[in-house]
């Protein structure tokens, strides 16, 4: 049986407009984290100094501070996220701090209340769920719309089971890191999820930051890198192009073009290769028909 421990992970750069409301997001949570680690990455704004008060404010909140220079932009968001989890890990451990889950929160998303309870009952409920997140939802005008996606897990807001972690073998350090974690643990027998009801608001939409096209080009690029068939890449296609704005289906294949043309790198993890590569076309359509229904 679960209990309600867990531990969460934030990586931060350069976020002190969002960070206070995110942060106190958390506080409110009715499921405070056993230990909160969030990494500084070189930060250049105020959020060090934000950091600094919380920290010292709580001391389950824990910040870790990566210097500021250039690391292999591929794996960068991945290299910081696994610094996170390293570190918590090892904070529990010498401090004998028990969890049964492992999250993961962008320092740009704000939770409902109850987020983290909400999600820890659908495991309570369904012991084989390893991974879930809560919708994504972003403010138009005094409107929350939530943005649309295939039913998986989301990068920000997700929640692993412990058991379901460590048996995938932790945060990947690869640049589809959240794919190959679900991979992963659906090859292992669990169910992995996205709650619709559970809300997360992003105070930017997904991919904003770099870029709308830029994104998706990327995306179509890392396509490639995890092996997808052709025909899975064209109905990934068309499902980008059925939600605004448009041209990022366009994007998306262009990055798959790219990629192909200059032989660029490729998984070396058979198992995750395997995976795609024997992906059935029928759940892809299945999966693609639903996101557009639910």
């Amino acid at each position: 049986m679960y209990s309600n421990n867990y531990i969460l992970v934030t990586p931060a750069k350069n976020e002190e407009k969002s960070l206070p409301s995110v942060i106190d997001s958390v506080l409110n949570q009715t499921i405070l984290p056993k230990l909160w680690v969030i990494v500084d990455d070189g930060s250049t704004d105020k959020t060090p100094e934000i950091l600094d008060n919380f920290s010292k404010k709580y001391e389950w909140i824990k910040v870790v501070r990566l210097p500021k220079g250039l690391r292999d932009k591929y794996l960068h968001y991945a290299y910081v996220c696994r610094v996170g989890f390293e570190t918590a890990i090892k904070y529990c451990e010498d401090n004998k701090i028990l969890y049964d889950f492992v999250a993961l929160l962008d320092a740009d998303t704000i939770l409902e209340e109850k987020y983290f309870e909400k999600l820890i009952d659908e495991f309570k409920k369904d012991p084989s769920l390893g991974i879930a997140s809560g919708g994504i939802y972003y403010r138009k005008k005094k409107r929350l719309i939530y943005e649309r996606t295939l039913n998986y897990p989301r990068g920000t807001g997700r929640i692993w089971s412990k058991k379901c972690f460590f048996e995938t073998g932790g945060y990947p350090l690869d640049p589809c890191a959240h794919t190959i974690s679900d991979v992963k643990a659906i090859l292992r027998g669990y169910k992995i999820k996205q709650f619709k009801n559970v809300v997360a608001i992003q105070t930017r939409k997904t991919n904003s930051v770099e870029g709308l096209w830029r994104s998706y080009f990327k995306g179509g690029k890392n396509a490639y890198y995890l092996y997808k068939r052709p025909a899975i890449v064209l109905l990934n296609v068309l499902h980008n192009t059925f939600k605004p704005p448009f041209y990022t289906g366009i994007a998306y294949l262009l990055g798959y073009l790219s990629a192909t043309i200059k032989r660029e790198r490729r998984i070396q993890d058979p198992e995750v290769r395997d995976y795609f590569q024997n992906q059935k076309i029928s759940d892809t359509i299945f999966e693609f028909f639903k996101s557009l229904v639910s």
